[in-house]
């Protein structure tokens, strides 16, 4: 693939990874009780143009 396409890639990439910690991390910090839980996580990327969808489960553990 073009240096281009990795770049783009890789912007994206990082830009999903970094608002979605941030994200995670408000919600954890918003919640009643968090400590030592594990929520199930969930994230969804989607091209609606090429028809594909990627998912990825895991777990996310709170600080104890």
């Amino acid at each position: 693939m073009s240096d281009d396409f990795n770049m783009s890639m890789r912007k994206f990439l990082k830009q999903v990874g970094v608002t979605s910690q941030q994200a995670i991390e408000d919600a954890l910090r918003a919640a009643p009780v968090t400590e030592g839980k594990s929520f199930k996580a969930r994230a969804v990327i989607t091209i609606d143009e090429l028809g594909m969808t990627h998912e990825v489960e895991g777990d996310i553990k709170a600080q104890e």
